[in-house]
């Protein structure tokens, strides 16, 4: 099956589409809040999904992702990183996982095309879900750091 191997190519490749989106996330003037970020806290997040894709997509429940991306936006709030950033790094993420798809050129008939389409599909899925947790939990954590500062004394 194609798209079961252009998960195991993501995976396989997951270094050289790691150091892209670093690169990206270090350079982009989108995301400024991330050049104070260092490279192997960026390195080890982005390779994590690329290098468990296959993972990510057939058996993590909502409960998983949900799990992952709340702690992954609670950390970004803490270390100050706007949301729009953290929205779009996740964005740069899966444009570089779609773009290399694109790119792996493996169709050869319109089995395989429609393979490539249907991975393209869940990668949809899975990010969307990502985006829609991460940027909840974000909220949940502004909303919590609200109420601490009503609620602790004016000295």
């Amino acid at each position: 099956m194609l798209s079961a191997r252009l998960v195991q190519m993501i995976e396989d490749h997951a270094e050289e589409l790691t150091r892209g989106v670093v690169n990206d996330l270090l350079t982009n003037q989108r995301t400024p809040h991330y050049h104070r970020l260092t490279h192997e806290e960026l390195h080890h997040r982005t390779y994590t999904v690329y290098r468990n894709l296959g993972h990510w997509l057939s058996h993590k429940t909502d409960e998983m992702i949900e799990a992952n991306y709340t702690e992954l936006a609670k950390k970004r709030f803490v270390e100050g990183i706007p949301l729009s950033e953290v929205v779009y790094a996740l964005v740069l993420v899966k444009f570089h996982m779609r773009d290399y798809i694109r790119s792996a050129g493996l169709m050869d008939s319109a089995v395989e095309l429609h393979q490539e389409q249907e991975l393209h599909r869940l990668v949809g899925n899975f990010f969307d879900r990502a985006i829609y947790y991460t940027v909840r939990g974000y909220e949940h954590e502004a909303a919590a750091r609200h109420a601490r500062d009503i609620l602790r004394p004016a000295a």
